[in-house]
């Protein structure tokens, strides 16, 4: 996986965002997979404390199965996005199948945001979400999910030549709970003061 994408992969793949021009000091935190019980709340918690927002790219699966965290996301001013109904591969899935999955996700909640899961979608599929959703990439890919990393190491890929605009990815997931927790706490306690944690709002 691509924890800081590249300048030629940012040109071969224009119309996707990969992060949020702005003018102010600020960054945005997002989380993938959930919501998930314990996990997101605890997370929640967290950005309480810290007086953060944040942007949550929901399975429309975990969605429907726990739709009082999902509100709570919703009640403590968090942006939401659209992670695919069922989690799909978009490279090992077809494409009508793929667009039917993700538009099933707008049966639950509607949103302009889109994160295709595992960062893999096709051009096809780009081209079928085009108008209707704005396809969300990162900045920076906290590998939280990923075994072999350890929590100071994802801590480390996250601060690596942090800059204003950066968007950087995390699971609320019962496999990345401990690394991401660990992760955005420091986070937050040691950049409080330098950005804002906004979540991401392009209806403008």
């Amino acid at each position: 996986m691509i924890t800081h994408p590249s300048t030629i992969l940012k040109k071969i793949y224009p119309s996707l965002v990969w992060n949020i021009p702005t003018k102010k000091k600020e960054l945005f935190l997002t989380f993938d997979d959930g919501p998930t019980p314990i996990v997101t709340e605890s997370l929640l918690d967290l950005l309480a404390k810290y007086n953060a927002k944040a942007t949550f790219f929901c399975i429309g699966e975990n969605v429907s199965k726990y739709p009082s965290i999902f509100n709570r996301i919703l009640a403590e001013d968090h942006s939401i996005g659209n992670h695919t109904f069922n989690h799909l591969n978009g490279w090992k899935t077809k494409t009508l199948d793929y667009l039917h999955n993700a538009f099933q996700f707008g049966e639950y909640y509607k949103t302009e945001l889109f994160r295709p899961p595992y960062g893999k979608i096709k051009a096809s599929q780009i081209k079928g979400l085009k108008g209707g959703y704005k396809i969300i990439m990162w900045s920076v890919l906290s590998m939280d999910f990923h075994p072999r990393y350890s929590k100071e190491k994802c801590l480390e890929t996250c601060t690596k030549e942090i800059k204003s605009g950066d968007i950087i990815v995390f699971h609320d997931s019962l496999k990345a709970k401990n690394k991401m927790l660990f992760c955005v706490e420091r986070i937050l306690e040691k950049y409080q003061n330098d950005f804002e944690f906004n979540s991401i709002d392009l209806s403008d």
